[in-house]
């Protein structure tokens, strides 16, 4: 017998393996001791000792866990004892391997959701501004979202930029910028996502002075990078080099993070730009895992320790608009990503096999025709994703189909999470559709589903890389092949045609756009960014550059030039750079220069 965490047996799982030649660990978590016994009594009894040793701990909240009427409700319901229902050990207890029904025993009961709205917009000083309000307002983090030519390595003067400036998000040039969007906020006490992958490392490096700036210990700082380039190539199309480089960067900020900053999470795997692109439920778990897999051989490759740097992945899904394919769709995600990283990774600490994630409402099923069903659909996403066990969220606001929000639709979509959490009693109970017929055979489907398309992905490796020595590892050569040879896009596109084909078909329905389209609505206040924005840029962006040293400036991207092509870790001399105020397209200028961009091969 083996034992992966004090007091869980474990048996042979039945569920989808690994193939033959992969490392497999110790074998997954069955329901209690082998060899006999009521295993469902023996679930219960570790999950009570887990909530028990978490009361004792001061991990659960003080509040009221009853319904609405007053009737006192368990943290975690379960089959009763002696239930002998095949798959029951795939499904197990809250805090328990295989985490189906979630990382901790306690479920929201211990810790509700982080609400991490995504807000970005026109220059730092409008967009502080809305983060003052978001955290006033009872938000509990922020989420960066950057403009079109940040998010492709470009200054704000630069000719490409001309009319993107502080559209889409904020505009950030250099550190300078960094200060004045966190102004106010103390970095050391308040978690930070950053949206945002090809210049993902600079931008970081620009986070981490502007902390600096504040006086806060750079250690202790806790937030998410997106830093996924792997969602580029196959969904957003925003690289800036070719995907080798990219993986360079990412691996020293690995490195980096793992040694100098433990609680950072430097890599958010992100399936939702690939949902967004037009793939299915199934499409997106598995793409998203599979990149979180390459990211795996990615940090193994610099020889580190899996116990070390795995903790430090997370995650960032959609929430789509079937209510119930979504749910199980993250509760198959905690799954496979936990028996992967114990049997294929040899991950022995259960930090190193929680899939923790974010989850955004899904932009994608907004409709400009009658707007205010957008709340709606909003509310039941969100619901989705809180029901599915997800570790933080935004809700997206009901006119981002038409522009960025206002300040009263912002506050509709934060107050949308504060009553779901505050309201409806979906904090009071641990996975509270665990164990229905239909949530859990739907699990089973996208496991499986998930796990074939693992196996074409390793198929591209071998030819890829025929001789079975893969640079990285072979879920990364397959990735890459299937970049170069169009498989994700091709299956991406066939999913939204069919999708597409669907509703002009009536077989499926959008209200107010192919359905019930009489309303009574009134035009919709749109947010629109001044074309002042761009000129106060770029004018603020000629002074810093004037009134900084021009010399130090020189010095640090010659040092950062050198660097990468020594092989080094790049981080410190990148922060080198933007501690003299190098700007984001200076650093990434370099970088082109000695690494090229990339073209997406051509296809029909």
């Amino acid at each position: 017998m083996t034992t992966t965490d004090p007091g869980i047996a474990t048996t042979p799982d039945d569920g989808p393996r690994p193939r033959p030649g992969t490392r497999i660990g110790p074998a997954p978590a069955a329901a209690g001791p082998a060899g006999g016994g009521d295993a469902v009594a023996a679930g219960r009894e570790r999950w009570r000792h887990r909530f028990q040793a978490a009361e004792e701990a001061g991990r659960v909240r003080d509040a009221d866990w009853s319904t609405l009427s007053g009737e006192p409700l368990e943290p975690v319901y379960g089959p009763p004892d002696g239930d002998r229902r095949e798959g029951l050990d795939r499904i197990g207890w809250p805090g328990e391997y295989p985490f189906t029904r979630g990382l901790h025993a306690t479920g929201y009961r211990g810790k509700p959701w982080t609400i991490r709205q995504f807000a970005g917009f026109g220059n730092a000083v409008q967009t502080n501004e809305r983060y003052r309000s978001i955290l006033a307002q009872g938000g509990h983090g922020l989420s960066v979202a950057f403009d079109m030519p940040t998010l492709m390595g470009r200054d704000s003067d630069d000719p490409l930029a001309v009319g993107e400036v502080g559209h889409c998000g904020v505009a950030v040039d250099s550190a300078a910028d960094m200060d004045v969007l966190f102004e106010g906020i103390d970095l050391a006490h308040v978690t930070t996502s950053m949206t945002i992958s090809g210049p993902a490392v600079p931008i970081f490096c620009m986070y981490l002075v502007a902390a600096e700036r504040q006086g806060a210990d750079i250690g202790v700082l806790d937030g998410t990078l997106q830093t996924d380039i792997f969602k580029e190539y196959i969904a957003q199309k925003e690289w800036l080099f070719p995907p080798e480089p990219h993986l360079r960067l990412i691996g020293d900020l690995m490195e980096f993070c793992t040694d100098r900053i433990p609680a950072y999470k430097p890599l958010s795997v992100s399936g939702y730009h690939i949902r967004e692109a037009g793939a299915t439920a199934a499409q997106e778990l598995a793409y998203t895992l599979a990149d979180g897999l390459a990211y795996v051989e990615l940090g193994l490759s610099r020889g580190l320790d899996v116990n070390r740097f795995a903790p430090g992945l997370s995650f960032f899904f959609d929430a789509h608009i079937d209510f119930f394919e979504e749910i199980a769709k993250f509760r198959a995600a905690r799954r496979i990503w936990a028996r992967w990283m114990r049997d294929v990774f040899g991950a022995t600490d259960p930090r190193a096999q929680w899939l923790r994630f974010h989850t955004q409402t899904a932009g994608v099923s907004l409709t400009a025709a009658q707007p205010d069903n957008n709340v709606v659909r909003t509310a039941v996403e969100a619901l989705a994703a809180v029901l599915g066990g997800t570790n933080s969220l935004h809700t997206n606001a009901l006119d981002e189909v038409l522009a960025l929000p206002t300040d009263r639709t912002a506050q509709i979509a934060l107050r949308t999470q504060q009553v779901l959490m505050e309201e409806t009693g979906v904090c009071s109970v641990a996975d509270p559709l665990g164990g229905s017929w239909y949530v859990e055979a739907l699990t089973d489907r996208l496991e499986q589903q998930a796990e074939e398309v693992f196996d074409v992905i390793r198929d591209r490796a071998r030819v890829a890389v025929p001789s079975g020595r893969h640079p990285i590892g072979e879920m990364t050569s397959g990735i890459l092949q299937g970049i170069e040879d169009g498989y994700f896009t091709g299956e991406i596109a066939d999913a939204a045609f069919r999708y597409s084909t669907a509703l002009e078909a009536g077989r499926k329905h959008m209200v107010g756009v192919t359905t019930l389209t009489g309303g009574v609505g009134e035009p919709v206040e749109i947010l629109r960014i001044s074309a002042d924005v761009e000129r106060e840029q770029r004018t603020l962006l000629a002074r810093r550059r004037a009134d900084r040293d021009s010399a130090a400036v020189a010095r640090g991207l010659a040092a950062l030039t050198d660097v990468a092509r020594s092989g080094a870790n790049m981080i410190p001399a990148m922060l080198e750079a933007v501690r003299a105020e190098a700007t984001l397209g200076e650093i990434c200028g370099v970088l082109r220069e000695l690494w090229g961009t990339y073209t997406e091969p051509a296809r029909i």
